[in-house]
């Protein structure tokens, strides 16, 4: 892949626009927060930190197929019978330096040691021993991310070599689907060290923001939640916007009704108003249809996006913009693989499979179209998939989901990072 693909501006999912190049070492956030009085559109700086990680990486080369699809209707379209589960990555450091013990030989992550507790031999692993991962935002200069919590409500900063710290909980109610089931670092993050989460509490579900060590902030609330379809997923649109998917909260009748919040795509600016260039600018609805998203991201350099969506009778792909509903999906697979978070750009789209127990890898062409044959990696490897995110340095990092209905090894669940299927230094402008 010869372009990186993320959230934001090429950068990463939930990452911030640009990037510090100079942070390495620990290096202690500092805040301020400065509030406007009687302005409830309040400015803030919240805190950030960095400390050094390690450099072992993963790299998973995975060969394509170069044919292009029939040009036919989105809805004739099915996962290929013809795929098979591809190879699991190789270990190896990055610029070039191979990782201890690996000198004469490379090992797949299936021949080496079992984890001992939260000790995982993997160096593809960036984190142990967290609660089943909702999502994963990964920070400016990609050594590290924040992690949500999909049960605990917890927000987790994560670096290689280090203990994961906890920054900020949430709480949350996690049936029905619900839980902490998106987050993203704010469009402005390398200025105000902020994030964004979706969340289900006991009454609502919500787009939450979080400053490090401050109680969490409402930003839109009253989203309805029910007794299912409470999942949702949240990226960054543009320079000052949020797209959030949202769940049909188990009423999928209201999913067609402009004025419900359930099963819709929104698009709102920091604040929960609806953003200033929405078609209608006094709605935030921008699409709807959804019935359980699992995640939305967004092509980079443009206004695309793709969610993720569990229907009742397949899980699907579907694309659309501000200015272009949502249509039929763009691809559907037979089965109901549990289709969960996604990264685009560079040429790919990324699909953590949660059911599955894998990620599947798609490149998408004009109008919606695919070319080459979609490539199923890392099945059985790592267990369920629930969050994917990219980094500014072009690598993939994953979360499981192994304690929500998985076989979790003593490590888990985990945070991951490897090279993206095919490899390559993705976003790089």
């Amino acid at each position: 892949m010869c372009e990186l693909f993320g959230k934001i501006d090429g950068g990463s999912a939930g990452s911030a626009r640009g990037t510090h190049s100079g942070l390495t070492g620990d290096a202690i956030w500092s805040a301020t927060v400065a509030v406007r009085t009687g302005d409830r559109h309040q400015r803030f700086r919240a805190p950030r930190r960095y400390a050094a990680v390690g450099t072992a990486l993963v790299a998973a080369v995975l060969a394509g197929g170069c044919a292009e699809f029939p040009d036919q209707h989105p809805k004739q379209w099915q996962e290929q019978p013809s795929l098979r589960p591809q190879a699991g990555p190789q270990p190896r450091a990055e610029e070039g330096q191979q990782p201890p013990g690996a000198e004469d030989t490379e090992t797949s992550p299936s021949e080496q040691a079992e984890p001992d507790g939260c000790d995982d031999p993997d160096p593809a692993v960036v984190a142990t021993c967290l609660g089943a991962v909702g999502d994963v935002a990964v920070l400016p200069g990609g050594r590290g991310a924040l992690v949500g919590e999909r049960k605990t409500g917890r927000v987790m900063l994560v670096e290689r070599g280090s203990d994961p710290r906890q920054l900020a909980s949430v709480d949350v109610d996690a049936t029905g689907g619900g839980g902490l089931t998106g987050l993203t670092l704010s469009p402005s993050y390398a200025e105000d060290g902020l994030a964004y989460a979706y969340v289900t509490t006991p009454t609502d579900n919500r787009v939450i923001r979080i400053a490090p060590d401050d109680p969490p902030d409402p930003v839109l609330t009253g989203i309805p939640r029910g007794p299912s379809g409470n999942a949702g997923a949240i990226t960054t649109s543009g320079s000052d916007a949020l797209l959030v998917a949202t769940g049909n909260a188990g009423s999928p009748g209201r999913t067609d009704e402009r004025s419900a919040l359930t099963g819709k795509v929104l698009r709102i600016d920091a604040f929960g108003e609806p953003a200033q260039d929405n078609p209608d600018p006094g709605s935030p609805v921008i699409a709807e249809g959804l019935s359980s998203p699992g995640g939305v991201c967004t092509q980079p350099n443009s206004s695309t996006f793709w969610v993720t969506d569990r229907r009742a009778e397949r899980d699907v792909l579907l694309r659309g913009s501000p200015d272009e509903e949502l249509s039929g999906p763009k691809w559907s697979w037979r089965t109901s693989p549990g289709v969960a978070g996604c990264a685009a750009g560079g040429g790919l789209i990324v699909v953590a499979l949660t059911d599955a127990s894998a990620v599947y890898t798609m490149r998408p062409g004009p109008e919606g179209t695919f070319t080459g044959e979609p490539e199923r990696a890392l099945e059985d490897t790592y267990g369920r998939l629930r969050a994917a995110s990219s980094g500014p340095n072009g690598l993939l990092w994953l979360g499981t989901a192994n304690k929500a209905g998985g076989d979790p090894v003593s490590s888990d669940d985990r945070v991951i990072r490897i090279e993206p299927p095919n490899g390559g230094t993705a976003g790089k402008e």
